[in-house]
């Protein structure tokens, strides 16, 4: 096990001069973020003098002087804690590389509870730590099979496994003598509700051994209270210094409206004449929303455009009437101008109309409206007074593939702003799109994340042909589709050979007795199926 040295600390004011480690397999995908991001020329000097600040000394964090390299591999098979059992350690596998941290998955777990950790944090231990002392490794908390079957479980999981060599990890480094962290102070933290990113952020509050870390340009919503010696906050170029990836502080976005373009079968042309010919400059979740619910309110049936869309996580609400009922579902936190889009673009696809969002103004064949009916009639999509957002990937969305995987056109970019206030629409900024060499990076940002909240009407899809004519893999694919988070169950249907024919005589209590699925996935599938029988899929 390396032992950090203290005698070789950096000059961390001059961290552009230094490159720690390798740049790993997944760092290296972030480049392409990082080369976009570079064009707003965010720099930690220059952002420090505009903002008139400091930054937390390095003897504030309970992290090494020099940062430690990171010689894990995907794959690898180390021993950690169980997060959300800390008295376990179980066996757990690298699944993602970026800078100094891993990306760990709980053997026996799904990918809804991975977790990053420093290379040098205490809680990781090379296999057989656990055992030379004297202790038991255990199945994670929610483990998917029978208890009984953990240590053939254990033994197959081991068995021909690459494990992580002893020497490469290293020992965690001490924590400061006590807080010496004063309110104001500058750092880089990471984002908790979103741990793949990191982000530059200020000291908010101080109170005996904790301080709350505020992100800078995003209104509080992903502040947290922590201690002083916590392993999820950096001295002020840490990214740099690593080769993780440094989120700046955040931009708003503003896109327009494409009102000469075809609508399509299921939007009535009048409405869309009606809507406001941009929406923002705002925060980029607040323009999905506008937007969103643009297309709902112009929707000749609004539960056709409603059936497209599927519950997102920590994003605006958008709502719609039909059966007699408001139905409500929330977005996805989406905090990028490249995900804004491309969710907008896979909804317009899917609603067989042109593209009906851009960057630039379009040329409009029609008459304005005047303001006067442009603030009264549209009060839904007026934002007030918002906060700047991020000109980054989308913190809460992480890279997703789809089927239909089609790309941005850069001259199609959202537009950004650099003012920290604009209340309303006006006055209208002028746009900045990005230049054409970065092309290909922005179609390989832009071709993931944001497709698993809408629904696709393709005919390749099983969706379109008859469920009773429907193979093993048509089955498997439609519950992948129908909740992603029933992605994981699918396998079952291969094991059992459910095809389309037995999974319309599926029962939720057939599926808990022979499957062996708890209850609440075997509800949620026989809502799924009973959507299915009604045409509804």
């Amino acid at each position: 096990m390396q032992k950090s040295d203290p005698r070789k600390e950096i000059d961390w004011n001059d961290v552009r001069k230094h490159k720690y480690g390798h740049l790993s397999e997944s760092a290296s995908q972030y480049q392409e973020a990082t080369d976009i991001l570079e064009l707003g020329h965010f720099t930690w000097d220059k952002y420090l003098k505009e903002t008139c600040s400091v930054p937390a000394p390095v003897h504030c964090f309970k992290q090494s002087y020099t940062p430690p390299s990171n010689e894990f591999k995907i794959s690898m098979k180390l021993e950690a804690q169980d997060p959300r059992n800390t008295t376990s350690t179980c066996i757990a596998t690298v699944v993602g590389l970026t800078g100094a941290r891993l990306r760990l998955r709980l053997d026996g777990s799904d990918n809804k509870n991975d977790f990053w950790r420093l290379v040098d944090s205490a809680e990781i231990q090379p296999v057989g730590n656990c055992e030379k002392n004297g202790g038991m490794l255990q199945p994670p908390l929610g483990f998917r099979l029978n208890a009984s079957s953990w240590p053939m479980f254990l033994l197959k999981t081991l068995n021909g496994a690459e494990m992580a060599p002893i020497r490469i990890f290293h020992k965690e480094p001490p924590s400061p003598s006590h807080n010496f962290f004063k309110m104001g102070m500058k750092l880089e933290a990471v984002d908790r509700k979103n741990p793949h990113f990191i982000c530059p952020a200020t000291i908010g509050e101080v109170r005996g051994s904790e301080v709350l870390v505020t992100f800078d340009g995003w209104r509080g919503a992903f502040d947290y209270w922590c201690r002083f010696d916590s392993r999820d906050i950096f001295p002020v170029g840490w990214c740099s210094l690593t080769g993780d990836n440094l989120q700046p502080p955040g931009t708003k976005v503003c896109i327009y409206l494409n009102k000469s373009g075809s609508t399509g079968p299921h939007l009535d042309k009048k409405k869309v004449q009606q809507l406001p010919d941009h929406f923002g400059p705002a925060r980029a979740s607040v323009v999905l929303q506008q937007a969103v619910q643009a297309c709902i309110d112009c929707a000749y049936h609004q539960k056709t455009v409603f059936s497209f869309l599927k519950q997102g996580h920590g994003g605006e609400v958008i709502s719609a009437v039909f059966d007699r009922e408001q139905h409500t579902l929330n977005l996805p936190a989406v905090n990028s101008i490249t995900y804004v889009l491309r969710f907008l673009e896979k909804l317009c696809h899917n609603l067989r109309s042109d593209n009906l969002f851009g960057n630039q103004p379009f040329t409009q064949t029609h008459l304005s409206l005047t303001s006067t009916e442009y603030s009264h009639s549209h009060d839904r999509y007026l934002p007030g007074e918002t906060f700047v957002l991020g000109n980054s990937l989308a913190r809460s969305l992480e890279p997703h593939s789809d089927s239909m995987d089609s790309t941005l056109n850069p001259t199609n970019l959202v537009s950004t702003s650099p003012n920290l206030r604009t209340p309303g629409y006006r006055p209208l900024l002028p746009s900045c799109g990005l230049p054409l060499s970065t092309a290909s990076a922005v179609r390989r940002l832009c071709s993931r994340g944001s497709d698993r909240y809408l629904e696709s009407r393709d005919t390749s899809r099983p969706s379109g042909r008859d469920p009773s004519s429907w193979t093993v893999e048509d089955v498997m694919q439609f519950i992948r589709e129908a909740d992603p988070q029933l992605g994981p169950h699918a396998d079952l249907f291969r094991k059992h050979e459910i095809d389309g024919k037995a999974l319309l005589l599926l029962r939720s209590d057939m599926m808990m007795k022979y499957m062996g699925l708890k209850l609440g996935p075997a509800l949620k599938l026989s809502y799924h199926i009973d959507r299915l029988k009604q045409g509804k899929f």
